[in-house]
């Protein structure tokens, strides 16, 4: 079992300024191969905080990993931390130093002195190629360990870690295999309890996650190879299939608005929209079956767009009937095969209240939604319950939703 740390470096990702993007990546990769990732740590700009977090990883990990401070000016202390860890002195490598001249020269620009730090080496280091940037990595060998240090930039970082790292690993001979079931319309505890003791496994293990679509439910299994590991999740992956199934609408990579385009077979969907501000339009917009669709909270608009003025007096915009006759409308007045609007309630009393309907052909579905939340996260469980509604009425409904 290889055991590895992250340690992300920097103090615009301690103070929240950037989203540490790199650590989720590294994580998966990680993951995929059968590498056990116990702790992930953000240090910032601190050379004394920094070599500390190196020694203490190193003290409980195999493989040490550290994404950004590879860049020339003071505050990037990533090279000088592993050196102080290591008790090694860093000295400019020729040959780096070199490469590094020659590609600036090669852009007809003068080499600032402050980038002869990208150029340093330690003995028990290797430099990393990096063709997308100017900050060559690490890769240290210490008493059977092994410390990674990968620049910063995605871009740079993603490329170095799948040419440079991953072939001088020593990878486990173990693979893992994961399938993840989406649903929508289910709490996280109601499926945990539905779930039961398939949540307490250790290989296949179950695991759920609360999503901006619903709850994800995760199966994975570890063995030494893939079809091992397919094979050993396979019967546990089926029970869980068959207690969501209800509420599943997707797996792995799919989305829900892309499961709906699929569920339409080539029909077309109009949308209205009142009090979510063009959100559900937004999650549809790269759709082929998205058609048409009206965004407005003005009342005389949404009259002329199907809304009755009986329902408006005496229910209100923010009511099912209302939500009914706008689905309905969107067919009409958007020449549409199927309707689908969303009102919300966004401030006063009874934010957050919101209901959703799908119109088809001789049929019609709606679902409420009332929950506490400031008024994105209205609008955005509006639109998420929505869609949701439209996949399950065209999956029931076929080619009559």
């Amino acid at each position: 079992m290889l055991i590895a740390e992250i340690i992300s470096v920097g103090t615009e990702l301690l103070l929240g300024e950037i989203t540490d993007s790199n650590a989720a990546f590294l994580a998966r990769e990680l993951a995929a191969r059968g590498v056990v990732l116990h702790r992930k740590t953000v240090v910032g700009d601190n050379l004394p905080r920094l070599q500390e977090a190196i020694h203490t990883a190193l003290s409980r990990a195999d493989l040490v990993i550290l994404g950004g401070g590879l860049g020339p000016t003071e505050d990037d202390l990533t090279r000088e931390a592993i050196a102080a860890a290591l008790n090694e002195t860093p000295a400019e490598d020729p040959a780096l130093l070199a490469w590094l001249e020659g590609l600036y020269a090669s852009r007809g620009r003068p080499m600032p002195g402050v980038n002869r730090k990208q150029a340093w080496l330690i003995p028990s280091a290797e430099a990393l190629p990096n063709p997308n940037g100017t900050a060559p990595g690490w890769f240290a060998r210490s008493s059977g360990k092994f410390i990674v240090a990968l620049p910063g930039p995605p871009r740079e970082m993603h490329r170095m870690w799948r040419e440079q790292v991953l072939p001088r690993l020593p990878l486990p001979d173990h693979a893992l295999h994961t399938t993840t079931i989406h649903t929508h319309g289910i709490g996280e505890s109601n499926v945990a309890e539905l779930l039961g003791d398939l949540c307490l496994a250790a290989n296949p293990s179950v695991a759920t996650y609360a999503r901006r679509t619903g709850v994800d439910v995760r199966v994975a299994a570890s063995a030494p190879s893939e079809a091992e590991a397919r094979t050993l999740a396979a019967p546990v992956l089926e029970q869980v299939r068959a207690k969501l199934v209800q509420w599943t609408w997707g797996e792995n990579t799919d989305t829900l608005a892309g499961k709906l385009n699929q569920m339409l077979n080539g029909r077309t969907l109009g949308v209205i929209e009142a009090g979510s501000a063009g959100t559900l339009c937004t999650l549809l917009a790269d759709q082929p079956a998205f058609l048409d669709a009206a965004v407005t909270v003005d009342h005389r608009r949404l009259i002329t767009l199907g809304l009755t003025p009986v329902t408006l007096r005496d229910l209100g915009l923010v009511s099912e009937q209302a939500a009914r006759e706008l689905a309905a409308g969107a067919r009409e007045h958007l020449g549409a095969d199927i309707g689908l609007a969303v009102v919300v309630q966004t401030t006063g009393e009874h934010a957050g209240q919101a209901y959703a309907a799908v119109d088809g052909e001789g049929s019609a579905h709606t679902v409420a939604v009332n929950w506490v939340g400031d008024a994105a996260q209205a609008r955005d469980r509006a639109a998420v319950a929505a869609l949701a509604l439209a996949y399950r009425a065209t999956r029931l409904g076929g080619q009559n939703a």
